[in-house]
Formats: C-alpha cells, structure tokens, sequence
C-alpha cells in the first residue's frame, strides 16, 4: 500500500481499503488477555504471518545444506561410511545432528511441517478476502482528490454527466473496473497482482506435497547388465533398491528390458584424450507381461520412461569372459565377470567365484577364487605395474593369480560379489614356489599347478549399469514451480491501483473536472498511466478558455471632484 500518513488513510476512507489482501495488524488493545487461549490464538497468529512464512522458507533452505554437501544414507550408504572412516572426529557430531539423514530428520520434518501449515494459514483467510473483492465494487471517491499521489484537474464547458459517461466508456475501455458512484466514476484495475500473490503461495504448498509424496511413495534401485543379459522389474532382481515409508511392491511397474549392446566413444586425440563422447545402450524392452518388443537406445540424460518409470545409464565397464576346466578338461564355468571400474581409464578389479562343479585331482568339490585385474589398453610392461592408458578396447589383458579352498558364501552371511575372501583358500603355487600370477590376452590360457586343470581368457563384453526410479509427483512439483514463478512474476509486475474521475458543476456554471489515482505502491507507472487517461479524456471534454477578466469600474475615484 501506499505510504500515506494516518491523517491521508482517515480521510480517503473506503477508497485506500482493501488493495492488498495482507493480514492487518491489530492494536494492543485487541490483544486477548493471556491464557492457554489468548496465547494458542497469538501462537497461531504468529505462524500464520507472512513474516514467518518467509523465515521458514528460509530455515528450509538452509537445513537442505547439509543434505547436498554430506553424504546421505538415503543415496548411498557406501559413501557416508566412507565419510566416517575419513572423518572420525566429526562424524559423531553429524550422527546426532542427523546430517546423515537430512531429509528424514525430526528438525527437517518440523520446518517442513510448519512451513506447510503456515502456508495454509496465510492462504485461507487471504483467498476469502480476495473473493469478496472480486464480487465487491471499487469504493466512491474520496472527499479530497488532492491527497491521492496522482492527481490533475481543468475546467471543461462539457456537461458533468457527458464527461463522467466518456470517463466510463474509457476506463471500461482500458480493462478498468468501473461504475458510477455518486458524482465520480471509480475504476479499479490489476486484481491479477493479488492473484499471482495467491498463485504462488498455493504452488508452493503444490511443491511441498509433491515433495513429500515423491519421498513417500518412491522408489529406487540399480542393476548391471552384461550385454546379452537382461532385467525384469521385479524386487528380486535389483543389485540394490531403497522405497519410500508408504511403497508396496505391487506399485512396481511391469516391464523388462535386454541389454543388446553398448557403444561407447573417447577423444582420441588432443588435452581431452580419453573423455567419452557418446555411451548407447541399446536395449529392447516389452511394456507388461505380453508386451510387444521395441527398441530404444538409452543415454546419459535420455532414459527410457515406461509409465512413469524411468530407466537411467549411470554407468560403464567391462566384463572379461572366463571359462574353467578341471583336471580332466571339462569345462565347469564360463562366464562374462563384470570388474569395477578405479579411473577414467577404466582400469578395472573384481573376483571371479568358482562355487560348484569343480573337483579336484582327488575328486574332491572345493571352490575357486580369481583375484583379477584388467586393463583396455595395457600399459606398463616392464615396469612391474600395469595399468590402463585409454579406456576402449585397444589391448586388453588381464592379470590373474588364484586360491583353491572355501569361498565362504555357504555361512548365509551377505558376500561381495566384487572381492575375494582370502582367509579359508590356500594360494596356487608356481614351479618355483611363488604366488601363482599371469597376465592373459584374449585367447590365452593359464595352467593351474599340479594338474588343476586351466583358467581361459576367452574375450571381453561390456555392462552398463542402470538406475530405475519411480518419483511420483513428479510433474505436480514441476507444475507447482512453473506456477510459482508465474504468480511471483504476477505479485511483482502488476500494480493494483484505483482511478477516481469527479464531475461537478462549478460555481460559475462550468464544469470541473478530477482525477486521481492511488496504487498499492509508489510507482512511476501510475503518475503516467493517469496522463494518459487525462489526455484521452480531454479530447471529449476539452479545457474551457479562461473567463474575461471584468472591466475597470467607471464611477471617479473617491476625491475626484475635489
């Protein structure tokens, strides 16, 4: 509103009411007397203020900090107890802060909530002032024009009501609310600014349901995929998979997918030698259970969306096929091992298990564990330590050394996949006693001692490794944050104002014409836009000429005759 001082507020009356739709703030003198009511009503008072509103906005904003600069147990739990073993001082502190689980904290959750609460508090009230605005008329013109910030008036020989009927026609023109109060016309325009005001409030409470909703009912999980393999959206064959508190497993959406192939590219040459330029995976998947195969390559940024559930590339690497014979030469294991990437090279470790079919010149099952080591593009020959120099398959080799034993993965304890439990195998022996290790290309095959039959290199496949999500809501909180913006641009570039045009006959029988104009704010605009009006207005009812001066009085001057 306007700063107008108390006296200007007192005489304008109805005609400075009711430009905004904010909360007004009442005289000590209607404060309640204090008691479990008098303070639960200043207690919702409080919260239900703009001023609030805004601190709340803002303590959310910064609790959301830690959540983006600490590791979250919620994304990756391998990673925050990274963070503790590297951090074991601060640690403690940010368990019992709850830093690890940001979202999901009892502080995050209690600004969330009353964030959401005073959002409706401020909404309710202000919706219903606002309605009754709209059904309402613009309020008469006040009893002195001249105290409005914008204000201009001439003498016209134009009759008071065909000036007031052309200052009608002409605000109805413009988009002004108009109509005839009295001796005035009064007009009224930018209601669009309280209802982008409106607008926003209510799309941030959108946002904030969707948000909660999104945590609520999500759900997430990743799966790597050699090439040739594929996955069906079923709980079973995730690697890894986190839910929201509210998610049912029957909310799964029901499709597969196969992995065809992967084609990735890298600069050759140049300072970014070895950056990926493209990675496609090509897949072919089938919408339910009798689905109707499609094809579909999947990219960074580019997943595949099967309603609603969209299916992310997060990941590359290589599988080396490995086959296995026992002492007699049968084979009891071929298989392509996916290895996990260490650097932009894709140098790359991992385990390979022999669990079952194996027996030993005895006759006896025992189990087989590969520790192996594998680079694209072998570098570092004579140098002791291998290592990859580009990340395509320009040379590939890999580096075995085995144990023969117990894998351990019979005790019912959880095993990664990707490392080798050492302490209940024995190592295979070289000729000269030595750690048995050797360095494979595509092909090759290394012997195991004392006829333990042989370890193959049969050649290399690619993974990828994908993320499925399921965020409901999604598109209401886009929703809600398009229609944010549109009301906050709405609440700062529209200005609600009000036009009084005043009609009457002067004491000399011309008419005299007013106008003036008051807005929610001070603005340069609103001075304009009444010159502009003035001007159109002043072609229906242009200026009168000045009245004749009156001529000098003929009688002589007192003492003339003398």
């Amino acid at each position: 509103m306007s700063n107008l001082n108390t006296t200007d507020e007192r005489d304008l009356g109805k005609a400075g009411e009711q430009l905004s739709t904010a909360p007004r703030e009442e005289p000590a003198s209607s404060v309640p007397a204090m008691g479990v009511i008098g303070w639960t009503r200043w207690f919702w008072r409080q919260l239900t203020s703009m001023r609030v509103a805004l601190i709340l906005l803002f303590l959310l904003s910064l609790g959301a900090i830690p959540g983006s600069l600490i590791p979250q147990n919620s994304v990756d739990e391998l990673k925050v107890q990274t963070f503790k073993d590297a951090h074991t001082t601060v640690s403690p502190v940010y368990e019992k802060l709850q830093f690890f689980d940001v979202y999901s904290s009892v502080w995050f959750s209690a600004i969330y909530i009353l964030l959401f609460i005073s959002l409706i508090g401020c909404i309710v009230p202000r919706t219903g002032q606002f309605v009754g605005q709209l059904r309402g008329r613009p309020p008469g013109a006040p009893r002195k024009l001249t105290r409005l910030p914008a204000y201009t008036t001439w003498r016209t020989e134009a009759e008071p009501e065909q000036v007031r009927e052309a200052a009608l026609a002409l605000l109805r023109k413009r988009r002004f609310r108009s109509h005839e109060a009295g001796d005035a016309v009064a007009a009224e325009k930018g209601y669009l600014r309280e209802a982008g005001n409106l607008l926003f409030h209510i799309a941030l409470i959108v946002m904030l349901v969707a948000f909660a909703c999104g945590q609520l009912f999500k759900s997430e999980g990743g799966k790597l995929i050699v090439e040739g393999d594929g996955f069906s959206n079923t709980l079973t064959q995730y690697d890894n998979f986190k839910s929201g508190s509210l998610f049912d497993n029957d909310d799964l959406t029901p499709f597969s997918f196969d992995l065809d192939d992967f084609k990735g590219t890298y600069e050759r040459n140049g300072p970014q030698r070895g950056t990926p330029r493209t990675y496609e995976a090509h897949v072919t998947y089938s919408e339910g259970a009798d689905g109707k195969p499609r094809k579909k390559v999947v990219e960074v940024n580019k997943p595949l969306v099967v309603d609603g559930t969209k299916v992310y590339l997060n990941a590359h690497g290589y599988a080396p096929v490995i086959s296995v014979k026992d002492g007699d030469g049968k084979e009891v294991y071929r298989n392509a091992v996916p290895l996990l990437p260490q650097d932009n090279n894709v140098t790359s470790t991992g385990a390979i298990k022999v669990m079952d079919g194996y027996r030993d010149a005895d006759g006896k099952k025992i189990q087989l564990g590969f520790q192996a080591f594998f680079v694209p593009t072998f570098a570092g020959e004579g140098s002791g330590t291998m290592f990859s120099q580009f990340p395509a398959l320009d040379y590939p080799v890999l580096a075995l050394n085995g144990y023969y034993g117990s894998l351990g993965v019979d005790s019912g304890l959880p095993q990664n996949v990707y490392q080798l439990d050492p302490s209940k195998m024995t190592e295979f022996k070289d000729s000269n006693g030595d750690q048995l290790k050797q360095r494979l290309r595509p092909g090759e095959t290394m012997k195991l001692p004392d006829g333990a039959g042989s370890v193959t290199f049969e050649g290399v496949e690619e993974w990828a490794s994908f993320q499925i999500s399921r965020q409901p809501a999604s598109g209401w909180a886009l929703t809600g944050a398009v229609a944010a913006i549109a009301g906050l641009a709405g609440s700062l570039f529209i200005q609600r104002r009000r036009v009084w045009v005043r009609a009457v006959r002067g004491a000399d029988g011309v008419t005299v014409v007013e106008m003036a104009g008051l807005g929610r704010s001070e603005s340069a605009k609103l001075p304009e836009e009444l010159a502009d009006l003035a001007v159109a207005l002043h072609t229906v009812a242009p200026t009168a000429p000045d009245p004749e001066p009156e001529p000098p009085s003929e009688e002589p001057a007192e003492g003339a005759e003398k």
